[in-house]
């Protein structure tokens, strides 16, 4: 890799909220965790379920799932695009994402995310550097910085 591509890995993220609405997703459950959830354009149509360990069937999705699947493909196309900006090709990178639930001491609950990423033909140097830049221009890791505990394992 060159020093070029290493010093296009820089972000200016002194405020992340949008300034311009490029794109709005609708989605609407009914039933909670034991009901179903749609999308205004039709594209899901999920049944949702409480999992086991919450004391469900688990005969559905999740919210974690759900959110999981979400951050995972978000996270990824940050990588990508970060990747993109500095020239570097990016083929066979994955992330995977675990999202666990339980309580918080505010007598709530809380969410706690580890996302796992293969960038397995980039040194690890240069990958330890595309992935702090992807989460700086994530919109997930956006929304969740200070919030949630996310920790990101290269792998």
């Amino acid at each position: 890799m060159s020093e070029q591509a290493d010093a296009s890995v820089h972000f200016d993220t002194s405020d992340t909220r949008p300034t311009k609405i490029m794109y709005v997703a609708e989605a609407t459950a009914h039933g909670g965790r034991d009901g179903y959830v749609t999308s205004h354009d039709g594209r899901i149509d999920l049944r949702l379920a409480m999992p086991p360990a919450l004391g469900g069937d688990g005969n559905g999705t999740n919210p974690e799932q759900l959110f999981a699947a979400g951050y995972s493909s978000c996270f990824h196309n940050a990588l990508v695009l970060v990747g993109r900006r500095a020239g570097l090709d990016l083929t066979g990178s994955a992330v995977a994402a675990k999202v666990g639930i339980g309580p918080n001491r505010a007598r709530g609950y809380g969410l706690a995310v580890a996302l796992n990423v293969s960038l397995p033909l980039v040194d690890q140097d240069l990958a330890a550097r595309l992935v702090t830049a992807a989460h700086q221009v994530c919109p997930y890791s956006n929304a969740t910085r200070d919030n949630i505990d996310v920790s990101i394992i290269l792998s």
